[in-house]
């Protein structure tokens, strides 16, 4: 178990036509979009009022050969990443991408949960916490949910190997409970069985001021929803949609006046 909590760090679409990516999330969240500059690779970058918070790639060909689909991933920062492969792959993890190394970024690896959930690590290279995750501020990540098979097992997992905990278990009523975690402070994400995503994977939501009009601008923008907008304990309000090429992803907005 790492000495303290890691965190969410970024958030990367893996997609199977960037350019209308580019143009669908900024039309519903307000993202620009811009090249990296990494050597070789289109690899862009998400920023929200000059604040780079994501990325945004196409799907290898190997992995689009294997059966690869757009879909979004979130990066959870480690100190030793290779310890924390070691680690993970004890715990009955599974390594989907070896380490390497990104100049001026750091290390990173792909791996899977025991579930079958897949996440990427992050060594990074700078220091001081990521802006990336900031609940309740427009264009930036809000919440993380984890939908699979057994939140009790995944919960002891993320535990042993993020040093995450539960904050509080909500009855749900037939949908079952809804595990809050916690990386040392507030709750941060979710987990639960099943329910909306076909598979064990993990839901990103990001955060809008108003969520009918996130609701106008993903349908006018070519998107599906499929789930919302409906209020949840607290008073947020979420929405849960597919963008055009078949990434889900989520909104959340703040409670209305």
């Amino acid at each position: 178990m790492p000495s303290t909590p890691s965190h969410f760090v970024w958030y990367e679409l893996m997609t199977s036509d960037v350019g209308a990516a580019a143009r669908f999330y900024g039309a519903v969240i307000g993202w620009q979009s811009q090249d990296s500059g990494t050597p070789g690779m289109d690899y862009r970058l998400w920023s929200i009022a000059g604040t780079a918070i994501g990325g945004l790639m196409t799907i290898p060909t190997e992995a689009a050969a294997n059966g690869m689909r757009p879909c979004w991933l979130g990066y959870v920062a480690v100190t030793d990443i290779d310890a924390a492969i070691t680690r993970i792959q004890a715990g009955g993890g599974t390594l989907h991408m070896p380490a390497m190394s990104i100049p001026g970024v750091g290390r990173i690896a792909m791996l899977a949960d025991p579930q079958g959930a897949a996440f990427y690590l992050i060594a990074p290279t700078g220091e001081g916490p990521s802006p990336s995750f900031a609940p309740g501020k427009p264009g930036h990540g809000g919440w993380h949910e984890l939908h699979t098979t057994d939140w009790r097992a995944a919960l002891t997992f993320y535990r042993e190997q993020f040093d995450w905990a539960e904050s509080d278990a909500l009855d749900m009523g037939p949908m079952g409970t809804y595990l809050l975690f916690n990386a040392g402070g507030g709750a941060i994400g979710g987990m639960m069985n099943g329910h909306s995503l076909p598979r064990p994977a993990w839901l990103y939501y990001f955060n809008v001021a108003d969520i009918n009009a996130a609701k106008a601008r993903v349908e006018t923008a070519g998107g599906k929803i499929l789930n919302g907008p409906h209020e949840v304990p607290g008073g947020s309000w979420i929405l849960q949609a597919q963008d055009p090429q078949g990434a889900m992803f989520a909104l959340v907005a703040p409670p209305e006046p």
